[in-house]
Order: structure tokens, then C-alpha cells, then sequence
């Protein structure tokens, strides 16, 4: 009987060791082939933009970024980005609030809308409103007899940039807002607080990093969209070119330091976005809230 057990706890330690060993195995597997999707992928093209754009050296480098074109593109992108973030931001924190707090008809058909750019490819949306507002569209007549111009201008630019980020704010606050409930702000509501103190001082505190992030990144999507804004922009240099189309112009033209000295800045960009996020991330994730200190009992 004793041999018995004695072989069973053998073969049970063998059996343990092997699958220890094949659980080392695909872990190192695995570390390895997301390493090398990351180094290829991700890694190797940062380092050919940087290299390419300082290849003649920084005066070629600064030069590039500081031509009229240029400055006119990343002033372009900012305004852009100034005017369709803060839009987001308002439609976001609305639209999560009444998605997550209130029941209504048409809910599941404003959260399917919500998602909506998600689903049309940013070509598809510029397009449309070139049907909608261009010289023949359904409005165009219209505007140019008040001299409006919307495509082919700052306005079909900034419409472009809404749409295609406007999901991404929205998309982060309605599952936190549905998981937090609405007790804290009833019992707010309850003890005499008005609509918008319970905003300030109950929900938005709750929603804080989750909006933070929200914004980061729509505000990343916003600079670096180029399917729907090259559709409304006309490419006109000077005028309607954002960052990624001045990017490609200079491309074409065989300018290629120039080309990549301004993708470099979209680069530094998407580098200082994801080091934000990360950081709201650890901000956010309940191992970086301080322990709460065990309350002594009462006497």
C-alpha cells in the first residue's frame, strides 16, 4: 500500500513538473512572438521615420518643419483638433450620462449610433458630405448663395474630424458610468443638491480618468485622421492640408526628408499619447489607490 502511494506521488510530481515545463515553454513562445510583433511592427517603423527624417542632418530637419506649408498644416491640425475634441467632449459626457443613468426610448438606437463611425469608413463619411454641402449637393446651392463654404475649406475639416472621433469619448464613459449606478447621485439628489452640483461634485470625480482618457484619444485620432478630412480638404496647400496630407504631397513630390521630418512630429505625437494613457491607466487601475487605513473599533 505504501508502495502504491509512493508511485502515485511520483508520477502525480512528474506530471507537475511537465506541465510546469511546458507552461514555461508557451509563456517563452509567447514573449517572444509578441516581442518580435512589437519590435516589427511597431518599433522599426518609428525608427526608419526618425532616421529618414534627420538622415541630411537638423538643418534639413528644422527647415522642413518651419516651411510656410508646413506651418500652415500643423496650425490646421491643431485648430482641428481645438474645436472637435472639446464638441466630443461635450456630446460624449451627455450622451454617456443619459445612456447610463436613464431609461428612454430610442436608447439602443443612440448607442448603435454612437458606434456609427466605427462601422463607415472615413472615405465613405467624407464623401457624403461632399454630397451634402459640395458645389452640387443637396445644401450646396444654398450656401453659395450666402457665400458659405464648407467643403473644400476649414469647415468640411473640422465636420470630418467630428464625426470620425466622436465615439471615443463616449465609448469610454458609458460601460464606468453603467457599472458606477446612479445611487450616489439619487442619494446627492436627495439631500438637496441641484443637477449640476451633483454633476461637479459626484459624477465627474467618478468618471475623471476615464474622461481623461477619453479625450487623449480622440484628441490622437483627431490630428492624425486622413480618409475623411482628404476627401473634404481639396488638398489645397497652404490652406486646407492637414499634417498626414502635407505628409503625403511631400511624399509624392520626392521630398522625402521633408515628407518624413513632418511624420516624425505625428510619431512624437502618438509616443507622448500612448506614455498619457499609460499613465492615466496606472492612475486609474486600483492597485495605484492608496489602502485604506482599517478603521479601529469602537470602544
Amino acid at each position: 500500500m505504501a508502495g502504491a502511494t509512493s508511485a502515485l506521488s511520483a508520477s502525480q510530481h512528474f506530471e507537475s513538473r511537465s506541465a510546469t515545463r511546458d507552461h514555461g515553454l508557451v509563456r517563452a513562445l509567447l514573449l517572444i512572438l509578441g516581442l518580435g510583433f512589437f519590435a516589427l511592427f511597431l518599433v522599426l517603423p518609428l525608427v526608419v521615420v526618425f532616421a529618414e527624417a534627420l538622415r541630411k542632418g537638423w538643418d534639413t530637419y528644422w527647415a522642413a518643419l518651419v516651411e510656410p506649408d508646413a506651418l500652415s498644416a500643423i496650425r490646421l491640425t491643431l485648430l482641428a483638433a481645438a474645436i472637435a475634441v472639446p464638441l466630443n467632449l461635450v456630446f460624449g459626457v451627455s450622451a454617456a450620462w443619459a445612456i447610463a443613468k436613464y431609461r428612454f426610448r430610442g436608447k439602443a438606437l443612440l448607442t448603435t449610433l454612437i458606434d456609427l463611425p466605427f462601422s463607415v469608413s472615413p472615405v465613405i463619411a467624407g464623401l457624403i458630405y461632399v454630397l451634402v454641402f459640395g458645389a452640387q449637393g443637396w445644401f450646396g446651392p444654398l450656401l453659395d448663395g450666402y457665400d458659405i463654404r464648407i467643403i473644400f475649406a476649414v469647415p468640411g475639416i473640422v465636420l470630418a474630424t467630428i464625426f470620425v472621433t466622436f465615439p471615443f469619448i463616449a465609448r469610454e464613459l458609458i460601460p464606468l458610468m453603467e457599472a458606477q449606478g446612479s445611487e450616489e447621485e439619487e442619494a446627492a439628489l436627495v439631500l438637496g443638491a441641484s443637477g449640476w452640483q451633483t454633476f461637479w461634485r459626484v459624477t465627474l470625480p467618478n468618471i475623471k480618468w476615464g474622461l481623461l482618457y477619453g479625450v487623449i484619444l480622440c484628441n490622437a485620432r483627431a490630428m492624425g485622421e486622413f480618409g475623411a478630412v482628404s476627401v473634404v480638404s481639396g488638398h489645397i496647400r497652404g490652406l486646407t492640408n492637414t499634417m498626414p496630407l502635407h505628409v503625403e504631397i511631400l511624399y509624392n513630390e520626392y521630398q522625402f526628408a521633408a515628407a518624413f521630418a513632418v511624420a516624425s512630429l505625428l510619431a512624437l505625437l502618438a509616443l507622448f499619447t500612448l506614455a498619457l494613457k499609460s499613465v492615466i491607466e496606472w492612475r486609474a487601475s486600483p492597485k495605484s489607490e492608496p489602502e485604506a487605513r482599517p478603521k479601529e473599533p469602537l470602544p
